[in-house]
This record gives structure tokens, C-alpha cells and sequence, in this order.
């Protein structure tokens, strides 16, 4: 079984949190742009530093639209991840966004991703041949109508957002039901079947375990601060109980 590719969540433009991932050997991040800390000025400068660590550049762009889609993708990223996509038709129409016609509708721009030269039809199919679009599956109809998602020339994979594809469904939080599963299982048959990849969020052991077991291609292991979370809260029982031992020691 081939190692899958991981990656990390970035929710905000921290380069000493940048340097620590590239050094423990994630291969991409995503950056959450619509949820995060990134006006486009960040964006401008966080990218190709990440992108000189070694590490590849998903942005989860602002919301369903050609501004978000194409600022990201003229800024250096190797790929958007797009919310909100709310059914096969809504998919087909926003994702053209990330491709050049004849294949989509990206507008041409010069700049970082043309090296600071001219545009040529070579760049232009080259960009379009490596540059990935993601819908990210956080919608019930996006999930009925996956396969017709997962057939678009202007898809290359998905992302997965469980949290979202619950409460939508009617299922309330995300509590890793055999729904969900059931979900996500038919997300992932419409991929393979159509050659194309699929990330994973996996923030606990259950879902690195799952998304193992799924042979997923890409699975985020970590999300910013839930990491920063856990390992103060690690930190704090950890000196609580030595204090609480300290303390039970002195009294007997």
C-alpha cells in the first residue's frame, strides 16, 4: 500500500509554525481562507514561503466565486479547495473558474506563475494540466450527485468536509455515525472510479485509522490551533498532576 501524502491546516500565517511542519516532513498544507486569519497581502507572501520549504499549497479559497478562485492560483498555489459547491450544475459552473478556456473560464494573468514572462499557450496548458481544483463535499446534494462531480474536466479530486456534510444531512455535529461513513464511502468509489484523488481531514486517531484503512491519497493530520489545543492542554494536566502529587507529598 503506497504512503499516503499529509498535510496540515493552516489557519493563519505563522512562518515559525510553517518551518516546523516542513521540518517533521508534511508534504502539503491547506490554507483556510475562509474560515482564517488571510487578507491577500498575507496570502501574497505566505505562499511562495511555504512553497520554498518544499511543501505544496492548497488555499480553501473565500467562498464560491471567480475573484477568491483565481487570486489564490495567481498568488502560487498548486491548487484551490472550493466550499460550499451545492450540486453537479453549481460544481460545473464554479470550477471553471480554476482552468483557461477552451477548458474553463480563468482569466489570464502574467505575474509569479508565468515566472515574470510573457503568457504562452505551453504555460497555459501546462497550468491547467497541474494546477488542482477541489470541490470540497460539505453539501447532501453534492454528495447525490458525486458521481457527475467526480466525471467534470474541471475536477482533478475533493476534499471531504465532514462537519458541514453533517449538519446538512440533518445529522446535527459530526459524530462519525455509520451516515457519515456512508457518505463519505460513496464520495470516495466516485473518485477512484473516476482515477481522481480525494483528501481526508483526520484530526483524531479513529479518522487517521479510517482514512488509512480507505487507502486515502491525501489526509490532513492536523488542524492549527485544535494542535496548539492539545498540546497545552497536554502540558497543563501534565504539570497539574505533578503539582498534585507535590502537594499530597507535603501533607502526609
Amino acid at each position: 500500500m503506497p504512503s499516503p501524502s499529509t498535510g496540515f491546516w493552516f489557519t493563519d500565517a505563522s512562518i515559525p509554525t510553517a518551518e516546523i511542519v516542513a521540518k517533521l516532513g508534511f508534504d502539503f498544507v491547506v490554507l483556510d481562507v475562509e474560515h482564517g486569519m488571510f487578507d491577500l497581502a498575507v496570502l501574497e507572501r505566505f505562499i511562495p514561503v511555504l512553497k520554498g520549504m518544499g511543501m505544496d499549497v492548497y488555499a480553501k479559497v473565500l467562498g464560491p466565486a471567480r475573484e477568491p478562485i483565481q487570486q489564490t492560483l495567481d498568488f502560487g498555489c498548486d491548487g484551490v479547495i472550493i466550499p460550499h459547491i451545492e450540486n453537479a450544475e453549481h460544481a460545473a459552473a464554479i470550477t471553471s473558474f480554476a482552468k483557461f478556456p477552451p477548458l474553463g473560464r480563468r482569466s489570464l494573468a502574467g505575474g509569479r506563475t508565468t515566472g515574470w514572462n510573457p503568457l504562452t499557450d505551453e504555460w497555459i496548458a501546462a497550468q491547467d494540466a497541474t494546477t488542482r481544483c477541489f470541490p470540497l463535499i460539505e453539501e447532501g446534494a453534492a454528495v447525490d450527485e458525486i458521481e457527475q462531480i467526480a466525471a467534470l474536466s474541471t475536477v482533478d479530486g475533493i476534499q471531504i468536509g465532514p462537519t458541514d456534510l453533517s449538519t446538512s444531512r440533518g445529522r446535527g455535529a459530526y459524530r462519525r455515525t455509520p451516515a457519515d461513513l456512508d457518505d463519505f464511502e460513496k464520495c470516495i468509489e466516485a473518485f477512484e472510479e473516476a482515477g481522481k484523488p480525494w483528501i481526508f481531514p483526520a484530526w483524531t486517531p479513529f479518522e487517521q485509522e479510517w482514512a488509512l484503512s480507505k487507502q486515502s491519497p491525501m489526509i490532513l493530520l492536523g488542524m492549527q490551533y485544535y494542535t496548539m489545543l492539545g498540546a497545552l492542554t497536554q502540558a497543563k494536566e501534565s504539570f497539574d498532576l505533578i503539582e498534585a502529587g507535590q502537594r499530597l507529598e507535603a501533607t502526609t
